[in-house]
């Protein structure tokens, strides 16, 4: 459904070093630094980018925005999350861990990055 999801930040080399450690965690590679000082996360299933806002205002967060990112495994989750908070992330909301639902449960983390966008690493895991 989605071709991309791009953020403002205020400091593109700080946020690229938490983006990749967290992403990195997920097995994704380091972003890549474009002409025009964006950053960019490619993968086969889509791209997550970091800019800094065009009209010159701050970047600031969506409030009620939350950026999922899938994680193939709880351990990655974790990791993912470790990674963030190393690099200046904040937890968020309940430690990491199951959350249970009608149809499956979801092993999730959240943090928040160093312009308090909300992020969260989601691992479907079957119901018996």
């Amino acid at each position: 459904m989605f071709s991309h999801v791009m953020i403002g930040v205020n400091d593109i080399e700080a946020s690229k070093k938490f983006y990749d450690a967290t992403l990195g965690a997920l097995g994704i590679a380091p972003g890549h630094i474009d002409a025009k000082g964006r950053c960019f996360y490619m993968t086969p299933s889509g791209i997550f980018a970091l800019t800094k806002p065009i009209n010159g205002e701050p970047a600031s967060h969506g409030n009620g925005t939350t950026i999922g990112f899938a994680a193939q495994t709880p351990e990655l989750a974790d990791a993912w999350h470790a990674a963030g908070v190393a690099n200046g992330g904040t937890a968020s909301e309940d430690a990491p861990g199951v959350r249970s639902g009608p149809a499956f449960d979801l092993y999730l983390a959240y943090l928040r990055d160093l312009d308090g966008n909300k992020l969260c690493a989601l691992h479907r895991v079957a119901k018996d």
